[in-house]
Parts: C-alpha cells; sequence; structure tokens
C-alpha cells in the first residue's frame, strides 16, 4: 500500500505541477484512485482529523468567500483603487505603490487568492485609464499578495494548513510573521522602483481624465457596505480571540458569513458567484492524497530522514525547511507542498526528539513555502489567478516574463528571513 500511495501521489503531483492537465481534475482523481484502491476508507478520508479531508480549512476559506463575495457587491474595492490613483496624482510607480500596498493588508486579512480576484480587474482599468501596460502592475500585486498573505492564519492557503496541522493560533502568526513581513513590504516597494522602471510612464491625457473620477460614484449600496465593514470587523477581532472564544477559526467565518447574507437581502447568486469552487475540491482531493501518505507510514519515514539529516541541530533543520521550501515552492504550488510537508514537521515539533517545541520548524516552513512560491507563476495560487484575470484581458503573463522579476523578489525576501529565523529562534 505505502508504493501504491507514493506512485498516485506523485503522478498527481507531476500533473499539478506540469499544468498538463487541471488540477483539481488531478487531485479528485488521484483522491479517487486512493479510495478506490483501499488506502484509505471512507472513514479515513471523510472523519478522521490524521488523514481525511480538513474542514476547518474547507469552511474558513467558503466562509471568507462568501464575505468578501457580498463585500463585492457593494463597489468598495472599485472605491479603493479609483482613491489610490487619484491619491497617487496618477504617477505610475505611486499607483502600483499603492495598489501593491492595499492589495498585501488585504490579503493579510482576507486572503490573497479572493483579494487579486477582485483588484487584478480593477488594476486592468486603472492602467488603461492613466495609459501604462498592465502587466507589471499585475505581476507587483501578485507578489505583494503573497508577500502579505504571510503575514496572518487566513492571509495564505498554506497558513491555514499549517494552523489546522500545528495548533497555532491567529495571534501567533500575527506576532511571530508579521513584523518580518512588514520588514519584506517595504523592500519590496524599493526593488520594484527598480525591476518595473521601464514601465512607469503614463499618458498626461489619460492622467487628467482619471483625477476627474469621483471615487464615491464607485460604492453602489452605502447601507450594504457599513454592514459588510461591521461584520468584516467582528469577524477578524474574533480571530484575533478565538482561543478565548473557544471558537475556531472555520466556525467565525461561517457565522460572519451567515450573519452578513442575513442581513444583506441579497439574492444567493450574486455572492456565491464569487465562491472559488474549484480552490475548495482541490484542496479536498489534496488532502486525501496526503492522507495516504500519512496512513501508510510514508511521512514517519520522511520525518526520521530529516531528523538525520539536520543532526538535531534547530538551526540546520530551521535552514533546510525555509530553502529547500522555498526552492521546491517555486518548482510546483506551495499548496500541495505545504500540506505534504505539514506532517513531516508536526512529526518534529510534537515527538520526543531535540526538535519537540521547536515552532521556528513551522515559520520556516511557512516563510519559505509562501515567499519561494513567489518565484514562478505556478507557484502560488495568486499567480495562477492573475496570469489567467491577464491572459482573459488581452493581456498574456508568459511564465518567463512573470519568473524574470518574481525570481529576484523571492532570494530577496527569503535571504530576509534567514536572519530573522536564526536570531530570533535558534
Amino acid at each position: 500500500m505505502m508504493l501504491a500511495a507514493i506512485i498516485v501521489f506523485t503522478i498527481a503531483y507531476v500533473l499539478i505541477a506540469s499544468e498538463r492537465v487541471n488540477r483539481v481534475a488531478a487531485a479528485l482523481g488521484g483522491a479517487g484512485v486512493i479510495l478506490a484502491i483501499g488506502v484509505l476508507g471512507t472513514d479515513d478520508a471523510f472523519f478522521s482529523p490524521e488523514t481525511g479531508i480538513d474542514w476547518n480549512v474547507i469552511f474558513l476559506l467558503f466562509g471568507m468567500m462568501v464575505i468578501v463575495g457580498v463585500l463585492r457587491q457593494t463597489g468598495v474595492f472599485e472605491y479603493v483603487a479609483i482613491w489610490a490613483a487619484k491619491r497617487a496624482g496618477g504617477r505610475p510607480f505611486r499607483v502600483m505603490t499603492l495598489l501593491c500596498l492595499i492589495t498585501a493588508v488585504a490579503s493579510a486579512g482576507l486572503d490573497n487568492v479572493t483579494t487579486v480576484l477582485l483588484i487584478a480587474p480593477v488594476t486592468l482599468l486603472v492602467c488603461e485609464r492613466i495609459g501604462v501596460r498592465p502587466v507589471p502592475f499585475l505581476i507587483a500585486e501578485a507578489l505583494a499578495s503573497n508577500i502579505g498573505g504571510t503575514a496572518t492564519l487566513v492571509g495564505d492557503p498554506p497558513n491555514l494548513i499549517v494552523a489546522s496541522r500545528s495548533g497555532l493560533t491567529f495571534n501567533d502568526f500575527l506576532v511571530n510573521l508579521a513584523p518580518i513581513v512588514f520588514v519584506m513590504l517595504v523592500v519590496f516597494v524599493g526593488l520594484s522602483r527598480f525591476l518595473f522602471r521601464k514601465d512607469f510612464t503614463a499618458d498626461p491625457d489619460q492622467v487628467a481624465e482619471v483625477m476627474k473620477l469621483d471615487e464615491r460614484e464607485a460604492i453602489q449600496d452605502h447601507s450594504l457596505l457599513v454592514r459588510s465593514l461591521v461584520v468584516l470587523a467582528m469577524v477578524l477581532l474574533a480571530f484575533t480571540l478565538h482561543g478565548v472564544l473557544g471558537l475556531e477559526p472555520s466556525v467565525v467565518a461561517l457565522l460572519g458569513a451567515g450573519t452578513l447574507i442575513a442581513i444583506s437581502g441579497l439574492r444567493p447568486q450574486s455572492y456565491l458567484v464569487d465562491i472559488e469552487w474549484e480552490t475548495l475540491l482541490f484542496f479536498a482531493g489534496l488532502f486525501l492524497l496526503v492522507g495516504s501518505l500519512v496512513k501508510t507510514g510514508v511521512i514517519d519515514h520522511l520525518a526520521s530522514a530529516l531528523i538525520a539529516a539536520t543532526g538535531n541541530s534547530l538551526p540546520v533543520a530551521m535552514m533546510l525547511l525555509l530553502w529547500g521550501s522555498a526552492l521546491l515552492s517555486a518548482i510546483v504550488d506551495n499548496i500541495p507542498f505545504v500540506a505534504t510537508m505539514a506532517p513531516v514537521v508536526d512529526q518534529l515539533v510534537g515527538g520526543q526528539g531535540p526538535l519537540a517545541g521547536q515552532n521556528g520548524l513551522w515559520w520556516a516552513l511557512l516563510l519559505g513555502a509562501d515567499l519561494g512560491g513567489n518565484a514562478t507563476a505556478i507557484g502560488a495560487s495568486a499567480n495562477v489567478v492573475v496570469t489567467g484575470i491577464a491572459k482573459r484581458s488581452g493581456h498574456p503573463i508568459s511564465f518567463w516574463e512573470f519568473t524574470r522579476y518574481g525570481s529576484v523578489v523571492a532570494l530577496v525576501t527569503v535571504a530576509i528571513a534567514t536572519p530573522y529565523l536564526l536570531l530570533r529562534y535558534s
């Protein structure tokens, strides 16, 4: 059974990485084979916290997607984009900086995939209005979303996986990751000025037209906006207090979504259209694929090999996780990678060995995976979403164009994370 689990997982992984087959089809197809050949039973798949679908992750994502779907109906995201363009005086670099900062902050509070889904179309509009090529702006926003999303439990899908596996709280993520993410964002803004310097020439006439826009006209429902922002604020507050309240983040998100639906008066089709069903199904299939590795003992062997490679040294283990995760997440989507490695790190942190209780290993895994995912167009889900939007809008982003910029940002940010981990957790 171990060999069968490894073969099925590897085939699915290669299909996901190569994009020869839709990643949802690859994940669900692999999960179906795992169930069909008996590696996992129905109890293992749907009810076991070790080997089954992690429903906390699924419903946390679903709840937040519903909340954002309702928020979208208010026009608040269009308002913010127009406001940013005007406050930047229509100057391309200032526009990029503001949009990237908005994207990073929103990615930390919501999640980076949903954020780029909302901000990218608006960015296309703003770039068209001021007469600049939108591709650099879209790439920069994808990179900023991955950096900003690293800061919180809900910001990036790999963080959700680790939080569910490790028991780390929303506040743990803020205290341990937000400070270094802030530093990275400052460096990223300065780096963007250099990387995209050839694309900061706008059309003066078009800039003048943008300055005439009234962002207040973008708000379509002021009453719903107020109610939505109140509910969102309560949800984010409950995330920080979930340990005191005794509520899982998934429950908080579902309560917030249900409350907002009840008070919005919207028809289901208006907010359900923003649900990323493919992402949710992808997660479900992925959890089962990884669960097969857990049940058959593959994860135990990986944990033992990692302990041997580190020589029971915490600094060596953190560096292996940080740079190894960054490299592998650049080649494949960081979601399946973290889903695979989370049980391994859990064995190290929760075991009886010399690395037991060392949460720095979790932060090394996440910083490597989240930041390394910036290196290529397939390294992170937000990157895939942005390139898809760009292609549909007639501004395709090639794999290598994204990589030319993303690899530099990934290298610089992972390098910044290196001394942070060694100084704080060794």
